[in-house]
């Protein structure tokens, strides 16, 4: 395939919004080069705001078959613990071309929503009565032929869990279809990484789930022989999302859950930290400096009542960011980035808390950090529209009513704080036109699919 070009009427590059911009898309879908302000070439243009695609970096993507099916009060005091067992009844009963049908409705509508990218922290791991599939993997593999299917890249993180709790509690029968040792879950990666290579736009990185699921000593093993596959390889982690989680590690270790990370393993850059919602001033700037990007999911969050994110202290420390869909209640860049400066406007009672300072724009300044963060956190070339990275760019049509009239940031505030999803119009993964005027290219298919698979689990539930 020879090289090609992308036109298009407006772009936000890295020096900021141009006009009449220029793509050229090598064999591979990076991007050859940027050129602006180039009107002498003959070629179609795409009319409206071209933005680089951003990573959806904390997805499960099994739990979108139940979004919205848990906002019934089943206790009348209901907390995160009682939604996990709904989501726990869903998880059992799932099979593998489920799964794959629900990932990618999932992925089809992350396009859609303008993430070019997803970070699958996946933990269902075994059949539904908790025996081996003949290939440990093959759940996995489900949620990496789902994001072939729809086109979207996909940094697969295998989950690793084997206790209920802290000290080593053994894993409740709910939870039979997540738990290896740490040798069969090696043996799941090794088998994931043989698929991942073959997949130009997949990559490969470990989900440790959290410290109540897996003891350190395993961690330990499992990210030494990570090292030997993928010595730059992701590492992503729940942590501190909850008050009760917090307590019960004080009380098991003597350390908070940051603390306890930062005090026994080398948290780095490759690192991305799930939530990091009830952390202390303390934890908040040693988080920050560690280099680790915290992973942050406001709309899933905000539906379970987790807390409040330190995003400005963190932020005024250095601390990168990154979003994701997680429990995929919603599935949308623009009202991931709204929720999380919202949620900071009603903690402090103020306005624009993150724009980072006089006269910026909130929507540019949460966008591009989001968008610089979950590049690092996935280890996927994307973040911006440079040569060098992938050709992965979102067109927002400016005749959507939200856009009409906006230039520059203006664009970039209008999606993120009113227009949200209806303002993506196209979308290119490694320059492949996936989604044209709002319609992914295989939409009506995968939408068939997900159809069934729903029908097929509540006949089961």
């Amino acid at each position: 395939m020879a090289e090609r070009k992308l036109r298009f009427a407006h772009a936000l590059l890295p020096q900021g919004w141009a006009n009449d911009v220029a793509v050229a898309v090598s064999p591979e879908g990076l991007i050859a080069a940027v050129t602006a302000n180039e009107t002498d070439e003959l070629g179609p243009t795409i009319a409206g705001f071209a933005v680089p695609g951003m990573a959806n970096v904390h997805a499960h993507a099994h739990q979108r078959a139940m979004a919205g099916l848990a906002e019934i009060s089943s206790t009348g005091t209901d907390s995160f613990w009682t939604w996990r067992e709904t989501m726990y009844r869903f998880a059992l009963a799932m099979e593998p071309a489920e799964l794959e049908a629900v990932a990618a409705q999932l992925y089809m509508e992350a396009l859609l929503a303008g993430f070019t990218s997803v970070g699958e922290f996946q933990y269902l791991h075994h059949a539904p009565d908790g025996s081996r599939y003949g290939r440990p993997a093959e759940m996995s593999l489900r949620c990496l032929s789902a994001a072939a299917t729809t086109g979207i890249a996909i940094t697969l993180l295998p989950t690793f869990y084997r206790y209920a709790g802290l000290k080593n509690q053994p894993a409740a029968a709910s939870q039979r279809r997540f738990v290896n040792d740490a040798a069969s879950y090696l043996g799941i990666l090794h088998d994931v990484q043989t698929e991942v290579l073959k997949q130009g736009n997949a990559r490969l990185g470990i989900s440790p789930h959290s410290l109540r699921a897996v003891a350190a000593e395993e961690l330990r093993e499992v990210i030494e022989e990570f090292d030997r596959l993928q010595p730059d390889g992701p590492v992503h982690i729940h942590a501190a999302e909850q008050s009760r989680e917090v307590e019960e590690c004080l009380a098991a270790t003597g350390k908070r859950p940051i603390e306890f990370l930062l005090g026994n393993f080398e948290v780095s850059e490759r690192w991305c930290i799930i939530h990091a919602t009830h952390m202390t001033e303390s934890e908040t700037g040693e988080l920050a400096r560690s280099g680790a990007i915290a992973g942050l999911c406001p709309t899933t969050e905000a539906n379970l009542g987790d807390g409040i994110f330190n995003a400005r202290e963190f932020r005024e420390e250095g601390g990168m960011i990154a979003v994701g869909s997680d429990s995929n209640i919603s599935v949308s860049v623009a009202e991931e980035l709204r929720q999380l400066e919202y949620s900071q406007r009603l903690r402090l009672q103020a306005r624009n808390v993150l724009a980072g300072g006089p006269n910026r724009s909130t929507g540019r300044t949460l966008f591009n950090a989001a968008a610089t963060g979950g590049a690092r956190a996935l280890g996927q070339p994307q973040g911006a529209i440079a040569a060098g990275l992938r050709s992965d760019i979102v067109v927002l049509n400016q005749q959507q009513g939200a856009l009409i009239g906006r230039t520059g940031d203006n664009v970039l505030d209008s999606w993120i704080f009113s227009g949200g999803n209806a303002c993506v119009s196209d979308v290119f993964v490694a320059g492949e036109h996936l989604v044209r005027q709002g319609q992914h290219i295989d939409g009506p298919n995968i939408t068939a699919r997900y159809r069934k698979a729903v029908e097929s689990l509540k006949a089961k539930l």
